[in-house]
């Protein structure tokens, strides 16, 4: 990567690219620079918002001068620039039934929009990346961890980008244009990204699946919403679990009785060590879950 590019959005931002494409190398050093700036805590700074490969500083340029506030951001990144990046986190398992009755229902109601009008989302996903079957297909996208990269669009909404090596990465395009509707809690995917739209609504993304496991709550009705109706937080490493409709059909019994709740583990992720060996590292954060 090279120095990260600065720009101001009007009076009372800063934006930060770091990179102009998503790697888990850009993730963490937007992760570690916001981290620092959040440490500092300093007056006049009111929102620090990571993304992708990017973030977001909002600021009073009353109390903090828009030029103080590049020259702060700039002596962080050189700061981390060369850091061995890591991080404390979580990792969580979410159960996904693929190939579900309501994403599929919702799909077919928008095939003219969809480049492949004759499949299912699911199977078009599993062609175009060189897979023999769904079953296949599902396999390799439960089979590695997740990271979540940011947290938006949406009320709760995460992004999640593939911990495997970039060949071996699921892309599928989005719609060719975006579907007026998308089931709650669908699993979906568009580029390299997956996610899971916490709530009913537009969409783009192809349609895999849905989770039983709500992940935004005003309410707070469950265990692991209660600190916060939105659940996830970028860094945050997912690992999806297949399950059946009669898993599915139990889970939501127990979130509609207040009772369900997610297997989380805290785990320390390391960059580097992930670089260096990228299916052993992540076998281990899954086996974290199981208490290995």
């Amino acid at each position: 990567m090279g120095g990260a590019r600065y720009s101001f959005g009007g009076d009372e931002h800063v934006f930060v690219e770091i990179d102009e494409q998503m790697s888990l190398e850009a993730f963490f050093k937007g992760m570690a620079i916001c981290g620092e700036l959040g440490k500092r805590r300093i007056a006049g700074v009111s929102e620090i918002c990571p993304a992708n490969a990017s973030y977001l500083v909002r600021f009073d340029p009353d109390v903090i001068y828009p030029d103080k506030m590049l020259g702060t951001l700039k002596e962080i990144e050189a700061q981390v620039g060369g850091a061995d990046l890591e991080l404390s986190t979580r990792v969580v398992e979410i159960p996904v039934l693929y190939n579900d009755p309501w994403t599929r229902e919702t799909l077919m109601r928008f095939r003219e929009r969809h480049q492949d009008p004759k499949s299912a989302d699911i199977e078009y996903a599993a062609r175009i990346n060189g897979y023999g079957s769904v079953d296949e297909f599902i396999a390799a996208h439960s089979g590695s961890p997740w990271f979540v990269s940011m947290v938006g669009f949406v009320a709760g909404l995460p992004f999640l980008f593939q911990m495997v090596e970039r060949a071996k990465q699921i892309e599928v395009p989005k719609y060719l244009r975006p579907r007026t509707d998308t089931p709650k809690l669908t699993v979906g995917h568009g580029g390299c990204f997956g996610c899971i739209y916490s709530v009913r609504g537009a969409g783009g993304y192809q349609m895999f699946g849905i989770t039983p496991a709500p992940i935004y709550d005003p309410a707070q009705t469950l265990p692991y919403l209660k600190d916060f109706m939105v659940f996830f937080k970028p860094g945050d490493i997912v690992k999806w679990k297949p399950i059946s409709r009669q898993e599915y059909d139990r889970d939501l019994k127990a979130v509609e009785a207040g009772t369900f709740n997610l297997n989380i583990r805290p785990v320390d992720f390391s960059l580097k060590s992930f670089l260096v060996d990228p299916g052993g590292y992540s076998r281990g954060l899954v086996e974290a879950l199981h208490g290995h």
